[in-house]
């Protein structure tokens, strides 16, 4: 085997074209607008995404179409098939593959999905609006309307019995699609209801067996009795209840015909786990707070509009006991004095809050309402259910603990009572701040307590906010209640520095102008730096510097810095006013490779820059973009051209060999051998190496490894695979011939930018109304069942629009490794361009790795004449090649051309075994050098085993 290396430059930007495979019904190939696949409901779509490039391109598949939430596995998928199994309707729309490689713009192609289904029909009974009487159908009209969810539009078909309904069959019978829903819907209109009208009708759905799917039927039995539902509930509305108990609601159906089908619902969403349905009746087991709401039970038998009645359950509750205290209001004074008023407040949220009942109590006994003891009630539908208690002149006496209770007058639910104190050391509260405890300076990460100490009694819930700014407080909400004045934050972050607001609130104290005071919080943390983390490869001998900068840190002016080779300090230093630091190494040497730390830091911690200094060259890049198997006519193995390009050749020092290790697949050992490389590789140079001895059709894992002078680089592994049908290279043969006798026509493809194809065809089979006066009668041989291939002039082809056939990928394999000239071929095939209207037949050559560039072969225009002709081209291609024929049509119709037997053969066309007549044929360029692009082989080494 040898190492062959070709200076073309290879780095190519993507190109990218999607296959399907998987249960697709229909391939749709337009070629004007878009490419559709389509698929039925609940099968398997595979679609894959075939990328060219060099280094190998990324490839992304994402989804558009659908609604924005339908985002099909994070919405992206990053290797070449994408696979839906079971596939649903809501999967269809437009899939996108994406390949990058850094090189010109990404390459993108897209394939649209169309789900197919066919959803079970539904018959709905309907009577004209206006003319409805007591009974349902003593009426004149009778409406049947049909409904069926599909994709493709649903057709659907009407029967009476067996008998077929068609619109004008039946002059009492009208079928017609209502305007506003675009054929979704089929209705029949049984006017002026006939005896006969009493029958089974049957609506059929079909969307005409597309995707194998078949129709569905759906039967309805109209009879004098059939009739739209009726309910009562055997229940209270609303219903009471306490949290605990169990609940039953029983539904039943007072009419309807076909029995109705009987459903609960409730208004806010699903019914409660918990929830046992028997038909008509729903019991819920032990009620919560969160079961309450209104329940509906709705029947429906298609017939008439769905009957619905409800019910309002409602789950007693007490909660969120609350007072306060209201000094005089006619005095400014905040505290409570004798011979002034005082009021005391008592607020609790009850459900159902009419049943709210409130008692007082003072030092355990009850009150009354009387002159100077005012009691009353705040309305409870207005606002939460509250209670006063007024005492007009306070006396001395009437110091003392006053007590309110909250009860609800059904029961089953704990009362609420709040105690409240009137002494002369009932004081209004006041707010300080801990000397120590503003500022408060922590770390990111660290658990903080802001502290409001509060005074006064009784103590009032404390509010804390945001004082600096309109943000929410950690928990999410706007102000965060206190009990002891205190406020927890776990796990505090840089954004919660600020100033924060701590608050008296009326609630559990005095109702007075609220005291507040603010604390200031600082929150440190360590310093952010980039690179965090930088490879860095260079050869022993030569300089490398490192710079470690500072993005953010708090404080920010206290910086120190360290760099650490390992565990070893190499400098320490300070910041002033910069804010990066460098470390330079003026001569690589052994030691000097490994991992350097840059540790930047300040009191909340440090930063850290981290650098791998290695001597190791960088990775190969195995090219992909050609099919490298070698065909053989060896049955039983296959060689295989191994073709990669080297990331950054000359980063470390010059690569002396490769190690090539191989394996079939699945096993363990590795074969090794080293295949030594003379001279510079250059940026971009495809490098080809010849994997012989491989045995068909087996796969296997390839590894490759740059050799220096400083030990072995970074590895590479790929796996090849046996794909000889789709590729040609003659290794031994040597040479292709190509009679477009078989099935697959050599592996030709039709190309896909171009206006029409050419066909395949033989005399013995051609259509009997074909073109006279063009065409041959024969293929090359004479053979009539002999095929060849042509292009078809007649309607609706036009002028100048041209048909290509591509050839399959063709590899050269080097004929002499020490030789500086690329191999030679002779390229020759035979034409056939008989008639009036003949066009032009050009010959082009392509180079793999120069898509876009076609170099023109070979070309002849007007009419040959009735004979096979031969043309002849001598190629020198560089690389793997490609060869098109592109057929142009002439001005009508009598414009056929026809190719066959192409053959590629090594060696130069000779001249003296050309064919006499072929000179009389007046055809062009019948025999041509094309010399393209002249490649020097830089290097080629036999390998050697280790």
């Amino acid at each position: 085997a040898h190492l062959v290396s070709l200076s073309l430059g290879l780095a190519a930007p993507p190109t990218v074209r999607i296959v399907h495979s998987g249960l697709a019904c229909n391939i749709e190939e337009e070629r004007y607008s878009e490419r559709v696949y389509t698929i039925r409901e609940g099968e398997t779509l595979e679609l894959t995404c075939l990328v060219t490039g060099h280094p190998r391109p990324q490839i992304r598949w994402t989804k558009t179409a659908g609604s924005a939430s339908d985002r099909f596995q994070d919405s992206s998928v990053f290797n070449e098939t994408l696979r839906i199994s079971n596939i649903q309707r809501h999967q269809g729309g437009r899939y996108y593959c994406k390949a990058e490689n850094g090189l010109g713009s990404p390459a993108i192609k897209s394939i649209r999905v169309d789900v197919y289904y066919l959803d079970d029909p539904i018959v709905t009974v309907h009577q004209s609006i206006g003319e409805a009487k007591e009974q349902f159908y003593y009426e004149r009209t009778v409406f049947l309307r049909c409904v069926a969810n599909s994709n493709p539009p649903v057709r659907y078909s009407w029967r009476r019995g067996q008998e077929v309904l068609l619109q004008g069959s039946d002059k009492g019978v009208e079928i017609y699609e209502p305007f506003f829903t675009q054929g979704e819907t089929k209705i029949l209109k049984l006017k002026n209801l006939r005896p006969q009208d009493y029958a089974n009708y049957s609506c059929i759905a079909s969307v005409r067996n597309v995707c194998s799917i078949p129709d569905k039927m759906v039967s309805f039995r109209l009879s004098n009795k059939t009739a739209s539902p009726s309910i009562k509930l055997l229940v209270d509305d609303p219903i009471v209840v306490n949290p605990g108990e169990a609940i039953t609601l029983v539904c039943v159906t007072t009419g309807g015909e076909p029995a109705p089908s009987l459903t609960w619902v409730r208004s806010a969403g699903i019914l409660p786990e918990k929830t046992v349905l028997n038909g008509g009746t729903l019991t819920i087991p032990a009620i919560t707070s969160d079961d309450a709401g209104t329940y509906s039970c709705i029947a429906n038998n298609n017939v008439g509009n769905p009957a619905k009645k409800s019910t309002n359950i409602i789950v007693r509750a007490l909660k969120k006991g609350r007072f306060w205290i209201t000094p005089d209001p006619y005095h400014k004074d905040d505290n409570i004095q004798i011979g002034r008023e005082v009021k005391i407040s008592c607020q609790v949220e009850a459900i159902p809050s009419e049943e709210l009942t409130f008692s007082w109590f003072k030092n355990g006994r009850p009150l009354r309402s009387s002159e100077r003891m005012v009691i009353t009630q705040t309305d409870p539908d207005v606002s939460p259910g509250t209670t006063n208690l007024d005492i007009i002149d306070l006396k001395f006496t009437d110091f003392g603990t006053y007590t309110c209770v909250a009860s609800l007058k059904g029961g089953g639910i704990s009362d609420i009572s709040i105690d409240v104190n009137i002494s002369s050391s009932t004081v209004p509260p006041n707010l300080t701040v801990p000397q120590e405890k503003s500022p408060l300076v922590t770390r990111e990460g660290d658990t903080i307590e802001l502290q409001c100490q509060v005074t006064g009694k009784p103590k009032p819930i404390i509010l804390w906010s945001r004082a600096d700014k309109e943000v929410a407080m950690p928990d999410g909400a706007m102000q965060t209640e206190s009990y002891d004045g205190i406020l927890r934050i776990v796990n505090v972050s840089r954004e919660m520095t600020g100033t924060y607001r701590c608050q008296t609130s009326q609630y559990n104290g005095f109702n007075v102008k609220p005291r507040e005071a603010l604390v200031q919080l600082i929150v440190q943390y360590p310093p952010a730096v980039e690179p965090t983390f930088l490879e860095i490869r260079q050869g022993q001998g030569r300089s490398i510097t490192m710079s470690c900068r500072v993005l953010r840190a708090y404080p920010t002016r206290v910086l120190t810095y360290e760099w650490r080779l390992g565990s070893k300090l190499l400098r320490t230093g300070q910041f002033d006013v910069q804010d990066s630091t460098e470390y330079t190494i003026s001569s690589l040497s052994r030691d000097s490779y490994g991992i350097y730390n840059c540790n930047i830091i300040n009191e909340a911690g440090a930063g850290r820059c981290s650098f791998l200094v290695t001597g190791k060259a960088y990775a190969p890049e195995f090219y992909y973009d050609t099919y490298n198997p070698l065909w053989q006519n060896r049955p039983r193995v296959y060689s295989y051209s191994l073709q990669w390009t080297q990331m950054n050749p000359d980063a470390v020092d010059r690569i002396l060999a490769y190690r090539l290790g191989i394996r079939q697949a699945g096993q363990q050992r590795w074969w090794e051998q080293e295949i030594t490389v003379n001279g510079n590789i250059q940026k971009g140079e495809l490098i080809t190496y010849n994997l012989t001895e491989l045995i068909k059709p087996e796969a296997y894992e390839v590894r490759l490894t740059p050799i220096t002078r400083f030990g072995e680089g970074d590895s590479t592994i790929r796996v090849i695979k046996y794909s000889g049908k789709k590729t040609f290279v003659y290794k031994q043969m040597r040479e292709f011939h190509c009679g477009f006798e078989d099935g697959n026509i050599c592996l030709f493809t039709q190309d896909d930018t171009d206006n029409f194809d050419w066909t395949k065809q033989s005399t013995a089979t051609r259509d009997t109304k074909y073109t006279p006066n063009t065409g041959p009668n024969a293929d090359r041989t004479g053979s009539k069942e002999g095929f060849y291939m042509y292009i078809e002039t007649s309607r609706p082809r036009l002028e100048g629009e041209k048909a290509r056939l591509v050839s399959p990928v063709f590899s050269v394999a080097p004929k002499n490794p020490y030789g500086a000239t690329n191999t030679a071929y002779c390229f020759s095939f035979y034409y056939h361009m008989y008639g009036q209207h003949i066009g032009s037949l050009n010959v082009y050559l392509r180079l793999k790795g120069q898509t876009a560039i076609e170099n023109p072969l070979w070309s002849s225009s007007g009419n040959k004449g009735q004979h096979w002709n031969q043309a002849r081209v001598n190629i020198n291609p560089p690389t793997s090649f490609q060869l098109i024929f592109e057929g142009i049509r002439g001005p009508g119709i009598e414009g056929d051309i026809a190719i066959d037997d192409v053959s590629i053969v090594e060696g130069e066309c000779m001249k003296s075994d050309q064919p006499a007549n072929n000179l009389r044929s007046g055809a062009v360029g019948t025999l041509a050098h094309i010399r393209l692009i002249p490649v020097i082989i830089l290097m080629s080494v036999l390998s050697h085993q280790r």
